[in-house]
């Protein structure tokens, strides 16, 4: 089939990589290449680098419900999608003989929109997994192709989840297109019902509440690491937490930090406290707090209180 690709971060790149090896990719769609690092050097998309290295046409619009002209002309028989980034206008969702179909990084109907991971974890649950789906003009609401689940362990973070779903994602999509080629395909209509939404992440979801519960921190700070990452403020400085465990059920005053150990501190939660073991202070790298505690006087940090990145408000 002729096949056209949208997709953007590193996520999206072994499913392009399997279709490549079956179907004759036209075009890949992607964003634009966005400033990187202190230097804000322009660096194209991960999909961008691998569809180049295949010698695959590369399309970037700025605006695609403004130029979608290209992706028209290429005669696509199926538009497949994965975490482009855009919503896709109705003029393309039309134009391939069989249709848009997108690779959705959760349980359908749970978790629509964007950071579904992200969401998933935050909120401590014990399974999310890949939908390939039917696109619509709304958002996440097509029907249902092919599901797979997979388990989200304590061990967990954002970057483990997304490393095994983006796996599963490139494994569902090689194993479903040939059934779009023989005609089995089977419909399942999502249940309005059990439908959530999940927005764009934003800079003040970083900060941790440490008035929730001690499990509901932890899930907060692994839902956003190894990016953003979740913060605090600590002596007038931005901390970034990039990882926690459940400790036990002590209970203070909250938010204060009320003990130290040689390689952790613990901080005061609504119902016990988290041992923080790794840290991005600001201006620094990430690192043990172990190695953090090399050079200071730990002690002067118990009794000290985190406090609300108030600037992210």
């Amino acid at each position: 089939m002729r096949i056209v690709f949208m997709g953007t971060p590193e996520f999206s790149v072994p499913a392009l990589e399997k279709i490549i090896e079956t179907e004759e990719v036209v075009l890949v769609v992607t964003k634009e290449d966005a400033p990187i690092g202190r230097k804000r050097i322009l660096t194209p998309s991960p999909v961008a680098v691998c569809a180049e290295k295949y010698g695959i046409e590369v399309f970037k619009p700025h605006r695609l419900k403004n130029d979608y002209k290209k992706i028209i002309e290429a005669k696509p028989d199926l538009i497949i999608t994965c975490a482009y980034g855009q919503i896709v206008p109705k003029e393309v969702l039309d134009a391939p003989l069989h249709g848009c179909i997108n690779i959705h990084a959760s349980l359908l109907p749970k978790y629509r929109g964007a950071n579904p991971i992200c969401a998933s974890i935050m909120n401590g649950e014990e399974k999310t997994g890949i939908t390939i789906m039917y696109m619509e003009e709304t958002l996440d609401t097509g029907d249902m192709l092919y599901q797979k689940e997979v388990p989200i362990l304590e061990s967990d973070h954002l970057g483990t989840v997304e490393n095994k779903l983006s796996l599963l994602g490139a494994q569902m999509i090689a194993e479903f297109l040939p059934n779009i080629q023989n005609g089995t395909i089977k419909r399942v209509p999502q249940n309005e019902k059990d439908a959530t939404y999940v927005g764009m992440l934003r800079r003040e979801d970083e900060n941790i509440d440490f008035h929730k519960t001690k499990r509901e921190v932890f899930n907060h700070i692994r839902a956003l690491y190894p990016k953003p990452m979740a913060s605090t403020i600590i002596d007038s400085r931005e901390w970034k937490i990039c990882e926690a465990l459940e400790y036990d059920e002590v209970c203070g005053e909250i938010g204060i930090i009320s003990e130290v150990g040689k390689d952790y501190l613990a901080i005061n939660c609504k119902d016990g406290r988290i041992k923080v073991i790794k840290i991005k202070p600001a201006g620094k790298n990430e690192m043990s707090v172990r190695d953090y505690f090399n050079g200071i006087n730990k002690e002067s940090l118990v009794g000290k209180k985190v406090e609300i990145n108030e600037e992210t408000k």
